[in-house]
């Protein structure tokens, strides 16, 4: 279905006021949210340009900041723990809130981000941002690491096929029933920037050593 003529000069009167930082960034957030399922309409789509491009701050000169340090100490418990529970039911925690925005459903305990911070606050949050609030070794959906090529070929660390390391984003996490001395053993499978997807099993045990996060080295 095309968009109606109303929808095209929604689309045309934000992108001439929309800042071409924060159009590179939501037009990412757009794809992510497709293949995720929870594609939005171009009407909608043309809300939340508007809606950021009418919100105060500078795209550049706040994206090297960590938006949760904006936060009260107790709005930010609240704001982690709504991530959590989406993360539990391995819903895109992003995609659900906008939804709830766009639909008008209210955002009960984290409510106060879209009354008191704005759209163009919610999208500068990063899966890094959210790690520093987190524990070192937990993951979750969404969050971006390095695995390494011992993982599904041989290496050696002194020798002249060392490992190497490859950036992906962790899309699922389970707990299946096996169990080593009382203790569940999860495994998690990551979707590398091409495409293709990997299986680690035991990603907290004897796997912990091949995975490290994006940027840590």
């Amino acid at each position: 279905m095309f968009p109606t003529l109303d929808c095209r000069k929604a689309i045309a009167v934000a992108s001439a006021e929309f800042d071409t930082g924060w159009e590179s960034a939501l037009n990412a957030a757009f794809e992510e949210c497709e293949a995720l399922g929870y594609g939005l309409t171009a009407e909608q789509q043309a809300i939340l340009r508007r809606a950021i491009a009418r919100s105060p701050g500078s795209f550049s000169a706040e994206a090297t900041a960590n938006p949760l340090e904006e936060l009260a100490p107790d709005q930010r418990q609240a704001f982690l723990q709504y991530i959590d529970e989406q993360d539990r039911q391995n819903l895109p925690w992003k995609a659900q809130f906008l939804n709830d925005w766009l639909q008008g459903t209210a955002s009960g305990e984290v409510q106060f981000v879209r009354d008191d911070f704005g759209l163009a606050w919610l999208e500068r949050i990063t899966p890094e941002h959210l790690a520093q609030y987190r524990q070192s070794d937990q993951l979750r959906v969404g969050d971006r690491i390095e695995i390494a090529s011992n993982l599904w070929e041989w290496t050696q660390e002194d020798g002249p096929c060392p490992r190497e390391w490859f950036p992906c984003t962790v899309i699922n996490l389970t707990e299946p029933g096996s169990q080593v001395d009382g203790e569940s053993i999860f495994s998690g499978t990551v979707r590398f920037d091409n495409g293709m997807e990997y299986e680690i099993q035991g990603i907290y045990d004897w796997n912990r050593y091949n995975w490290r996060w994006l940027g840590e080295s």
